[in-house]
C-alpha cells in the first residue's frame, strides 16, 4: 500500500492519523467490504435523533429530550396507533 507510506510522511497530522487507523484496523476493513456492510442502520438512527432534536426545542429539560429520543428510537411493538386509543397487551 504505497499510499499508506505517503500518507505516514505527509506534514499533515490528519492523514498521518488515517494512516495509521487503516493499518491498524486493515483487516477489519477489507472484512467488511466483504461481507457488503454498511453503516446505514447507525444513519437511520441519527437521522430520527436528529429530527427528535427539531422538535425537542419547546423541552424545557434535557431529561425530557432523552425521553423523547428514547420513545422514538425504542421501535415499540405494544405502543398504539393513535394516543387516545388502547395499547396493546405486553406477551
Amino acid at each position: 500500500m504505497a499510499w499508506t507510506s505517503w500518507a505516514r510522511r505527509c506534514r499533515l497530522e490528519p492523514f498521518k492519523k488515517l494512516a495509521a487507523t487503516i493499518k491498524e484496523r486493515f483487516d477489519a476493513v477489507v472484512r467488511g467490504m466483504l461481507d457488503h456492510r454498511s453503516n446505514a442502520f447507525v444513519e437511520s438512527m441519527n437521522g430520527q435523533l436528529q429530527q427528535a432534536k427539531r422538535a425537542a426545542r419547546g423541552y424545557r429539560t434535557a431529561k425530557n429530550f432523552i425521553a423523547i429520543a428514547y420513545l422514538r428510537l425504542s421501535r415499540l411493538k405494544n405502543l398504539p396507533d393513535h394516543p387516545f386509543s388502547a395499547a396493546a397487551a405486553v406477551r
